[in-house]
């Protein structure tokens, strides 16, 4: 038996925690589905990443002397230790705030390998920037006890307490299904047919997550190979960057970014060195479903922005957008023998197959394998 999401929903409040924000986690699925349906939308924030709900969570504070919950997953605690360290650290400005953390990679429970170092590292880690911390499991009895107390010291010590959350510690929380109908197209359905008709010499690189998944599954099913993939299955948001390196190192060879909305919003800010640098070979494709389909499906801000209009503003060269697999199929040729920075908006439907695997292909082969393919003309 897990802990219900409800029961540890009604504790925070309980304890006057009325803000949230945070950026979705697998381990906390659950509890932030429960949040989503309790919880108003200007007092539950899906950040951008994780860092942004740290600054969040300290503005709130500001503004009403009140501490909010921060979740996250572990992977991104790396993009919350700046403003924690040199913003709510008790030797700066001293900001209370509850964090939860859901433990991926923990030693001795199976993961994926882009979790197992930041599993191993977790507690040395926090030890070492000094963020007071206690850990959760579905079978802890004093899982009350810890939020309280997590809570109180928070506050009477004005600084940010963590609470880490082992897998599988929440019970499933019952939603009602959004059952909107639409004729868009799955992500898994557009990338068929872009990597039909991706150039024979080109690189891919993919973002974290179900994207990184398919393309792998794909290529199986047509019995293609895949040492011409940079599966991004970790750093959440830098696959642009990471293409764009290779754009730069291989100024002869198409370079295709495949993108995510969550992941785009995260580092958006790497669209600017695209433009400036003007790589002729980089095309960037944002696969955008409007949700965090890898973690719980929670829904991004990317619906609030034009994403176009923001692309074109940083001085891209060619920017299109599509909803249907007829106009895919139709302006894919074109995409690709344009002169770049180029970039294309797909339109798509969230969801994806319950039986969707995962790369069979270490990272370490992954990177081996593109290495050697590069070194060919």
């Amino acid at each position: 038996m897990g802990i219900q999401p409800l029961q540890f929903f009604r504790l925070l409040a309980d304890n006057n925690v009325n803000f949230f924000t945070g950026v979705p986690d697998s381990l906390l699925k659950q509890l932030c589905l429960c949040i989503d349906d309790n919880v108003s939308t200007d007092m539950h924030i899906i950040a951008a990443n994780e860092g942004n709900a740290v600054a969040l969570a300290t503005g709130y504070h500001l503004g009403t002397g009140k501490i909010a919950l921060v979740y996250m997953q572990n992977s991104g605690l790396g993009n919350a230790i700046n403003p924690l360290l040199s913003l709510a650290d008790p030797e700066v400005y001293s900001i209370p705030m509850l964090i939860l953390i859901g433990w991926r990679g923990e030693p001795g429970v199976k993961d994926e390998p882009q979790h197992i170092k930041q599993g191993k590292v977790q507690l040395d880690l926090m030890d070492s920037i000094n963020l007071l911390y206690d850990i959760i499991s579905a079978d802890d009895t004093e899982w009350k006890q810890k939020i309280t107390k997590g809570i109180e010291v928070a506050i009477t010590e004005n600084r940010p307490y963590a609470i880490v959350i082992k897998k599988g510690t929440f019970e499933k929380y019952d939603v009602v299904k959004d059952k909107t109908e639409t004729d868009l197209m799955t992500r898994e359905e557009a990338l068929e047919i872009v990597l039909k008709h991706i150039p024979n010499d080109a690189v891919v690189v993919s973002t974290t997550g179900k994207t990184s998944r398919e393309i792998f599954e794909i290529r199986e099913k047509n019995n293609k190979p895949h040492f011409k993939d940079f599966l991004t299955v970790g750093s959440m948001g830098h696959c642009s960057s990471i293409a764009l390196g290779i754009a730069l190192a291989q100024p002869k060879r198409k370079v295709i970014c495949i993108d995510g909305d969550g992941a785009l919003l995260m580092h958006l800010g790497a669209l600017t060195t695209v433009g400036k640098i003007q790589p002729s070979n980089f095309y960037h494709i944002l696969m955008n479903n409007y949700v965090h389909e890898s973690v719980g499906g929670q829904k991004t801000a990317i619906d609030s922005i034009d994403v176009q209009g923001i692309v074109n503003s940083t001085n891209y060269k060619n920017i299109i957008g599509i909803d249907t697999t007829d106009k895919l199929s139709k302006n894919l040729a074109d995409f690709f023998n344009n002169s770049g920075p180029n970039f294309l908006e797909i339109k798509l439907k969230p969801g994806s197959r319950t039986d969707l695997g995962r790369p069979t292909i270490k990272p370490i082969d992954n990177k081996r394998n593109l290495i050697e393919f590069l070194k060919k003309k």
